[in-house]
């Protein structure tokens, strides 16, 4: 199963960081419908400090730029894309318009 690994950084705001976590209890359903139709299998979201960390498990049909064309057209994960921005934060290696920044694997237990 192919797994995508992303990072990004909040706002060093304590409550920012409080409501982003709230919110991310239990996500929008349009938001949740938008990622299972992307062929996400699972996503998991990590926090340290102010640094996020996603993993995502996916088919073998996903596609980031696909996935990201689909929130394009989609008005409500648009919504929750405005929402969540309040609370995020580029990183330095971020390209214009890029939110989540695909992480190398610079290690694998099991290829040892």
């Amino acid at each position: 199963m192919p797994r995508h690994c992303l990072t990004l950084d909040l706002k060093n705001d304590e409550t920012a960081i409080a409501a982003y976590k709230r919110y991310h209890i239990k996500i929008w359903p349009e938001v949740k419908k938008s990622l299972f139709d992307a062929g996400i299998l699972d996503m998991e979201i990590y926090l340290a400090g102010t640094r996020l960390f996603m993993i995502m498990d996916v088919d073998d049909t996903f596609s980031l730029s696909a996935k990201a064309a689909a929130d394009a057209a989609n008005a409500r994960v648009q919504e929750w894309e405005a929402l969540m921005e309040q609370f995020q934060q580029e990183l330095p290696q971020s390209t214009p318009q890029q939110k989540w920044v695909p992480m190398e694997k610079v290690f694998s237990l099991a290829a040892q």
